[in-house]
């Protein structure tokens, strides 16, 4: 498996309610605050065989709170 990272942008005041979502799904290996034009970084493994982009917009894009998300697959760590 392969880290994801997702980063995510949520409606104003609402950073801390959608943390706490994510957190409830322990869908992340690691989720962290950010500063600058994303609210939320995380970091993701999703299991093999799975099509990223259908398991990130049916287990996290639904909570509410989250505008905009950006996506970064990775492939060799070094």
């Amino acid at each position: 498996m392969s880290a994801t990272f997702v980063q995510l942008r949520c409606k104003p005041g609402t950073t801390y309610k959608v943390a706490e979502q994510i957190m409830l799904k322990e869908l992340h290996s690691e989720l962290y605050s950010t500063s600058g034009d994303w609210d939320l970084l995380m970091k993701l493994y999703i299991p093999e065989g799975q099509d990223v982009g259908k398991f990130i917009n049916e287990q996290l894009l639904d909570v509410e709170g989250i505008e905009r998300s950006l996506t970064t697959l990775t492939f060799k760590a070094f």
